[in-house]
């Protein structure tokens, strides 16, 4: 019998690094054959991050796909609050009855020890998540921060020159501002676990894409007492590469500290993203400011 040298090992890990590369070239293969959906977005979608340190010896560029949600609208003494990005806000469709559908067990009552230890203890479910662009959700969106501003300039015009009402009143208009030109479209309207059934209740396959993601329960006080509520943890994929044939257009504009702040405007693009049979997305398209 043979005895195994370090030769053996060294080609051990070459064929399993090999094999590794060949599975996920094949994956990728698979998940481009043919485009679920498609989505046309632009850097109020797609952000840019800033490189600074090591990362600027990174040769690769990557977007960030930059989601929201609609959550409940609350109004404090800062404005408007509704629910940017994934800061953790509760959307108002993630009720118990939608946790069942996603197999959540909510069968305990939340105003006990026994149903706080419950949720307490409940871990993130893996899920499919639609996302909408530039839809009703958007729309609802715009209209709160327009309302918004009216409320907000009404009072001013009740209590002319107090620092107060001058300060809420130029809040409200730059929350307006943000909605109209900067903040992204891209809202995660609902959830399940088949595609196929979500797709039939979202067809248009250029306006909604499904991804994978996670929702985590949780409780939070409302008027003291205890709700079970709900957020979405994160989307499985926010990274998208740009492919080589598109960086002279987002090289430029990486070099500009303004594109590392959600609230400035960046150079203008367009970018289409398509994803695959598993979801995943890449980018198929892309073009600068002329």
């Amino acid at each position: 019998m043979s005895k195994w040298t370090r030769t053996h090992t060294f080609v051990l890990g070459i064929v399993l690094l090999l094999a590794t590369n060949a599975v996920a070239l094949l994956g990728v293969a698979y998940n481009r054959g043919e485009a679920e959906s498609t989505l046309r977005l632009t850097e109020r979608e797609l952000h840019l991050p800033y490189s600074w340190g090591l990362e600027k010896e990174n040769s690769g560029i990557a977007l960030e796909l930059r989601w929201r949600t609609l959550a409940e609208e609350r109004e404090d003494s800062y404005g408007l609050r509704t629910g940017y990005e994934n800061f953790g806000r509760e959307p108002d469709w993630l009720d118990k009855a939608k946790l069942t559908a996603l197999g959540f067990d909510v069968s305990k009552p939340e105003d006990t020890p026994q149903g706080r230890m419950h949720y307490d203890k409940l871990l993130p479910k893996e899920v499919l998540l639609v996302l909408e662009f530039d839809g009703p959700a958007h729309g609802s969106a715009l209209a709160r921060a327009q309302q918004h501003f009216q409320k907000e300039a009404a009072l001013l015009k009740t209590n002319p020159g107090e620092k107060e009402f001058v300060e809420r009143e130029k809040n409200a208009k730059r929350e307006l501002y943000q909605e109209e030109r900067i903040n992204s479209r891209l809202f995660v309207i609902d959830a399940g676990h088949d595609a196929a059934s979500l797709r039939a209740k979202y067809s248009d396959r250029q306006r909604y894409a499904i991804v994978r993601g996670q929702i985590q329960p949780r409780l939070v006080d409302v008027k003291h007492k205890p709700k079970l509520t709900a957020y979405i943890s994160g989307i499985s994929i926010t990274q998208i590469n740009v492919p080589a044939l598109y960086r002279r257009i987002f090289e430029p504009l990486q070099q500009s500290a303004r594109t590392n702040r959600y609230d400035a405007a960046v150079s203008p693009y367009k970018v289409t993203v398509a994803f695959g049979k598993r979801l995943e997305p890449w980018i198929t398209e892309a073009t600068g400011s002329k």
